[in-house]
């Protein structure tokens, strides 16, 4: 594969780090940066990634993501580019508009002609003092508005899920969101803090860890890295993107055999949902 964009150039245009734009890469179908000869990558290539990322973060499974890809791309004509197509998440559905008409390609179905977005109620902010609900309650409600929060106002979600955390610190998902908040914009340390932080108060959760490795790897904490990679792996043997992080750190250390283990692990384990 040949084209204009190099990995490091994906990485600055998407605002992604390496582990994400990995990540990425497997979702759009495309192959990871590192073939020998190294990759480059075409425009149409980058805007496939951009419509992967943006569907993983309207909350879109990697596997979905995949399956749509699988059907949209035969179903364009002759000379039609992905440029033309605005896709998109419509609640757990994918749809796609030509200007014309929307469907999901995965499905084959046509939808209405509207926009839904101009039909959602804005999001409620919740009563700061509730004398019939207790702390944990309250705090759920503030985790819930982040979440509605996060595709819109990220720093609206911020303070949300830090108000959550001030009526209740043991929240561990509000520790884990707001570790994804910071990672997704780039605040690293700060992403790391929260995830360690979650991992106090329940070490048991693999995805946790996993998020951890990937924040660490893009830090270049390596070692650190395969740590939380390890004991993600340990406590869920069939996470398949923990054993592909693994495979490909240790080979960048040139642990060839440690390697080769956690790339056969994965090729025989399924896809996350």
């Amino acid at each position: 594969m040949s084209g204009d964009y190099s990995p490091a150039d994906l990485c600055r245009i998407l605002g992604l780090t390496d582990a994400q734009l990995r990540a990425c890469l497997r979702t759009a179908l495309l192959p990871g940066p590192r073939t020998t000869p190294p990759c480059t990558y075409s425009f149409q290539n980058l805007v496939l990634l951009r419509t992967a990322k943006g569907l993983t973060e309207a909350g879109v499974s990697s596997r979905h993501i995949r399956k749509v890809l699988e059907r949209l791309l035969p179903q364009l004509g002759e000379g039609q580019a992905l440029t033309s197509l605005k896709i998109y998440a419509s609640g757990k559905r994918v749809v796609v508009w030509d200007g014309e008409s929307r469907w999901q390609p995965d499905s084959g179905q046509f939808v209405l002609n509207f926009d839904t977005a101009q039909m959602l109620p804005p999001v409620p902010l919740p009563a700061r003092h509730d004398v019939q609900s207790s702390p944990s309650e309250a705090a759920r409600r503030w985790f819930d508005r982040a979440i509605a929060l996060e595709p819109d106002s990220p720093e609206e979600a911020y303070r949300a899920y830090e108000e959550a955390l001030r009526l209740y610190p043991g929240l561990v998902d509000a520790q884990i969101n707001l570790g994804l908040l910071h990672h997704n914009a780039g605040h690293l340390a700060e992403a790391e803090g929260w995830y360690r932080r979650a991992l106090e108060q329940d070490p048991t959760r693999a995805l946790t860890h996993f998020n951890l490795g990937v924040v660490l790897e893009d830090q270049q904490k390596r070692k650190d890295a395969l740590a939380a990679y390890e004991e993600a792996v340990r406590l869920a043997p069939e996470f398949r993107e923990a054993h592909c992080n693994l495979a490909q750190l240790y080979e960048t250390l040139g642990r060839q055999r440690d390697a080769l283990r956690h790339y056969a692990t994965a090729k025989r384990l399924p896809e996350s949902q």
